[in-house]
């Protein structure tokens, strides 16, 4: 079993939820079951994803949780741009938050890649 909590994309992961549950604070109130909630559940998921695959004893199992996190990062780029052109989010919010999410799914792919070497 691995430790999860070692890895830097989960650490960033837990950063970004953070992030994602203080900017939607500021989301208007019609879009809590919308937007809001389904932003803030993808984000949970890349962290959550990373933790439960590092549970998984083969390699192949822990690749397939990291690619579904790696989804999950890119399903929430997505929303913070939909959000982006809704004018829900700032650009001094937004593009901190892009930067840090490509970082994130960088590291990811990048444990995807080391994984799978040790295959």
């Amino acid at each position: 079993m691995r430790n999860f909590r070692k890895y830097d994309a989960w650490q960033n992961a837990l950063q970004v939820v953070e992030t994602i549950y203080r900017l939607t604070k500021c989301f208007p109130e019609d879009e809590k079951y919308g937007l809001t909630n389904q932003v803030r559940r993808a984000a949970v998921s890349i962290a959550s994803n990373i933790a439960e695959g590092a549970s998984r004893e083969s390699e192949v199992d822990f690749a397939r949780f990291l690619e579904i996190s790696l989804g999950s990062a890119f399903e929430v780029e997505t929303q913070i741009l939909i959000a982006n052109q809704l004018g829900y989010v700032t650009v001094e919010n937004y593009e901190p938050l892009l930067n840090q999410l490509t970082i994130l799914q960088k590291q990811i792919n990048s444990l995807i890649s080391k994984i799978r070497q040790k295959r």
